[in-house]
Parts: structure tokens; sequence; C-alpha cells
């Protein structure tokens, strides 16, 4: 949590002002049993109508300089609240875009999520009641504690029984409540965890008419959090009938106490009232600390779970931001002897791969599911680094670019095709903000995007909905593949992009990319021998080695790999 108060600085005034006139309220507040005291010892005893009108109009008064005291202080501490929970969010959120594939995977997205959203809220709620009650609470309880002492010292004393006892009863269930709401928290997760993995994969849960199982899954994991949040709050609710029964205890004593110091007359009827009140805002009080102590509990499991985000370190991390001159005679992409392992996996990904790639050339990567395809082009504009050797770009190792300089020279299609909400031509200028229309139609021509794009009849202003779901999946590989295009990059890659596309439109498509882009480094990772087939070079890969690497002529008659996959997929006739 004191990592996090560093977003209170710019609120330092409001997060002063607050509890300062929250003192203020209460201060009046403590006032307003002697008034009544005044009123039944002095007005009512001597039927004194003027004096019970007057004390009557200063209750009012201080009513309303206390409403106003508390509205003034409600005003700062949510100011302060909001502004720290708006920084906090948006910091969090440049965090989480810092880390590198490797922690974000670590983490998970649902966790990420709940960070973000449930975890940052309640901080923000905690930051809101601490503000209005932190001072609020224990100055009213002692305070009344001292104006009880001001009235009869022999009568107080029940005050100092009382509320020691109270504050061990608070304690008590606070110690206990502080790690159970990590526990609700965590499971909360697992619940969100399960509902994202439902409603992204609605359709194939459908498609295997798995729906029953999954609500039974997703019911599961809600019960587990209910029954959590149940737990904690038999302990947590426990707090309430405890203090009410401690303070109902103590004005019993008080009272029968009282009664017999008027007996005696040490003490008169209005200050009995007096005493009464005081226990009784004492007893308002605590349970209001109570409550505050409950949401404190929350907000510090929710802040410790949010600064393990912050503690997470990018794994990938700038090592200069001056731009780096590249070596124009050195070949395009060189792999060295690189070795890559994921964290947490105790076996490579990828074993001592090495290969050149000149400029210009189209170099195809295929092999079998798990083989690590995707995980190579990765390593190329540093999604990952790797473990052992290099990967260098225009004879620079990918480490000494500043990541602006070396995503820039990558344009990267992924495997799933992301669009996001917004025109089209919002779209297409992810890859350069200032590209021109007639930058973007070229793209989309090499694409073959350009002629569904006519037909949608609004041209570059056409609506795509959140992730495309306005369009099929071959047309949405073709802008995602057209958006890279715009950008006009040294070093293109299609990890597996085109997989969507029918054959005739695959084909058109290299065609167009290897006839309309000058001097462009292009990877092509696929499934699909037809697609990679006509590639200047072609590298192998099964189970993280690279098994073959070369002309498909050259790797028919070397790699038996190479060469099953091909036989499996073409006829003898198209092989050749």
């Amino acid at each position: 949590m004191k990592e996090l108060l560093k977003y209170l600085k710019k609120y330092k005034l409001e997060s002063i002002l607050g509890p300062l006139f929250k003192l203020l309220e209460a201060s009046f507040e403590l006032l307003v049993p002697l008034v009544m005291a005044k009123v039944i010892d002095v007005g009512i005893k001597n039927q004194d109508t003027s004096y019970i009108l007057r004390m009557g109009g200063l209750l009012v008064l201080l009513g309303l300089i206390g409403l106003a005291c508390s509205i003034t202080a409600q005003y700062f501490a949510a100011k302060a609240a909001a502004g720290f929970g708006t920084s906090l969010r948006n910091d969090l959120f440049k965090h989480i875009n810092s880390l590198s594939y490797q922690e974000i995977d670590t983490m998970g997205t649902a966790t990420l999520i709940t960070r973000m959203t449930s975890d940052v809220n309640q901080v923000q709620s905690g930051v809101n009641m601490f503000l209005r009650l932190f001072l609020r609470s224990p100055f009213v309880v002692f305070g009344a504690m001292i104006m009880a002492f001001t009235i009869n010292a022999r009568a107080a004393m029940v005050f100092v029984v009382t509320i020691p006892v109270l504050t061990l009863v608070v304690f008590g269930i606070m110690i206990l409540s502080m790690p159970l709401y990590k526990k609700v928290q965590k499971q909360l997760d697992q619940v969100l965890l399960t509902a994202r993995e439902n409603l992204l994969g609605v359709r194939v849960i459908r498609a295997f008419n798995r729906q029953e199982d999954e609500v039974r899954r997703f019911e599961k994991e809600n019960s587990l959090f209910v029954e959590f949040q149940v737990f904690v709050g038999k302990i947590s609710s426990l707090m309430n009938p405890l203090t009410y029964v401690i303070i109902n205890l103590g004005i019993i004593v008080l009272i029968v106490t009282g009664a017999g110091r008027v007996e005696q007359g040490a003490l008169s009827q209005g200050q009995v009232v007096a005493l009464v009140n005081y226990m009784s805002q004492i007893l308002i009080e605590l349970v209001k600390l109570a409550n505050l102590i409950i949401t404190i509990s929350k907000s510090f499991a929710c802040a410790n779970r949010i600064s393990t985000v912050f503690k997470q370190k990018p794994g990938i991390v700038e090592t200069s931001h001056a731009l780096i001159k590249e070596e124009p005679k050195s070949e395009k992409v060189v792999f060295d002897h690189m070795n890559f392992v994921y964290s947490g996996s105790k076996a490579p990904a990828l074993s001592d791969i090495s290969f050149q790639v000149k400029t210009g050339e189209t170099i195809g990567i295929i092999g079998g599911t798990g083989s690590g395809k995707t995980t190579l082009v990765n390593l190329i504009p540093r999604f990952y680094d790797v473990t052992e050797g290099s990967v260098r770009l225009s004879g620079r190792d990918v480490r000494e670019y500043p990541l602006g300089q070396l995503r820039e020279m990558v344009g990267m299609v992924p495997q799933k095709s992301v669009l996001f909400k917004g025109s089209l031509r919002e779209n297409m200028q992810w890859g350069k903000k200032d590209a021109t229309d007639e930058e973007i139609f070229k793209a989309l021509e090499i694409a073959q995007a350009k002629d569904f794009v006519e037909e949608k009849g609004q041209g570059l202003d056409f609506i795509i909905q959140a992730g495309g779901k306005n369009l099929s999946g071959g047309q949405r590989q073709r802008l995602t593949i057209a958006r890279a295009l715009v950008k006009n990059p040294q070093i293109l890659i299609m990890d597996d992009s085109a997989s969507a596309l029918d054959f005739a439109t695959d084909a058109r498509l290299r065609k167009a990319i290897k006839e309309g882009t000058e001097d462009m480094t292009v990877f092509i990772v696929s499934q699909r021998a037809s697609t990679i087939k006509n590639a200047e070079q072609i590298i192998v890969l099964d189970d993280g080695k690279m098994v073959g690497c070369g002309p498909h002529k050259e790797l028919l008659q070397s790699c038996e790999v190479y060469r099953e996959i091909c036989l499996s997929q073409l006829s003898e006739k198209e092989v050749q």
C-alpha cells in the first residue's frame, strides 16, 4: 500500500482539508450532548421556554454547520480518491503495456483485468473512506470519553472499561478477516477467467454441445467464490452485534450508576442523558470504524495485489534510446546459434537455430504443431528475448535497437486477426498515422482486400465493429495484412495469417506481395506446403530444432520431415 500512496501527492491539499473538515464536524457534534443537558437541567427544570428556544436554535445552528463541514469534507475526500484511482489506473495500464509477452503469459489476462478494474476500485473506495473517517471516528470516541470525564469522573469510568474491550473486538476481527479477503479476490480471478474463456469460446462450446458442462464448471468456481465470501462475511458480521452488545451493556451500567448518583445529588438528569448520548456516539463511531476497517482490509489486500503487478519488471528493457545506424552491406536477418526457453519451462522451445536471410528474400517456415514456428518469428521484433546466441537485423543485435525503431522496421501479421472498433481508415493508420488514402488503397490492393472494401460501399469510412465481428475470417486476415503493409516495413512477418483464405486468393496475395514491395524481406509461417513452396529459403522445424534449411527442391531430397509434409498435402506432380 505504501508504494501506492505516491498517487495522493497531487492531492495533498484535498487529503488534508477532507479530514480537517471532518474534525470540525465532529467537534460540533461533541457539543450537542452538553447543549441537551442544559436544555434539560435549566430550560425544562425551570420551565423557561425562551431558554429552550435559544438552545434549540443553537442545536439547529450546530447541525447546519456540521452539515456544511460534512459536505465539504466529502467533496475533498471524493476528489482526492477519484484522482488517486485515475492516476493509479493510468500508471497500471502503462506498466502492463511495458511488460513483455513472457510476463503477460505468466500472470494471465484475467488476473490483469481484475487488477485494473475490481482491485483499483476497491482501493479507491478505501482511500475515500479513510480520508473521511480515519481521524473523525477515533476523535469522536476519545473526545466523547474526555467530555464524559468533564461531566463526572466516576461515571465516566464505564467508558474506560468499554472502549478497550470494543477496540480488542474490532481489531481482532480485522486481523482474522484480512488474509481471508486475499483468498476471496484470488478466487474472483478464477471466476473471471472461467467467464472469459466461455465468452471467447462460445461458438466452440455450442458446436460440441457443452453448455451444461460449462455451466456446471462456472457454478463450481462461483460457488467456491460465494463460499469464501460467506465465510469471511460471517466473521466480519460478528463485529456489529458484538459492538452493540458491549455498548448496550455499557449504557445499562451507565444508567444504573447515573441513577444512583442522581439520587445522591452528585449528577443531574441532564448530565446522565449527556453521558448516554456520548456512549451512543461512541457506538455509532465504532460501527463506522468497524466498517472502515473492513473496507481498509479489503483495500490492503487489493493494494498488495496491484503492487505485485508493479513489482513485475519488464523482461525486455531498452538498452539505448538513440537510433541505431544499420549496416547496409550485411545480411538482413541472422539467427546465430540461438536458443530460447520459456519462463518456467525446463525444455527449450528452440535449440541451436542458425540461418541467414538477405534483403528482399522470402523465407518460408514450416513444421508440425508446437514445433516453434511462431516463437521463432516473435524473436525478430523482440517480443521475447533469446536465452542464448543472438538475432541480428542489418548487422546489429536486436537488443541494441530502441524498441520503437525495431518495431518500425518490422510489420507483424499475427495468427489471430485483431481489428479495433472504428473506421477502416483508422484501423489502417495503426501502421502509419499519417498514411494517405492512396497508400491505404495500395496496401488493400496488395492484400487482396480492395474488392470487398469497395463492395461495402462506404470505402475507408466503413465502420468495423470491435474485434472485426462484422467481417468474415478471410476478410479480417486480409485487412490485418494490409495494415502491416501500409507502413511499408523492411521486414514483413506473416504468422499463418492466410489460413482462412482459399488457395487462389492465397496465391494472388503472395504474388502481389512479391511484385508490389521492393526490397521487403518476407517471413511466411504456414502449415501449407503450397504457401511456402516458392520461397527462396524454407526453414523446417521439428520439436524446436531446425531439421532443414534451403529451397524447395533441395529440401525434398535432403529433409525427410519436409518431404513427408509435402507428400501429405500435395500430389506427386504438385510436389515437383
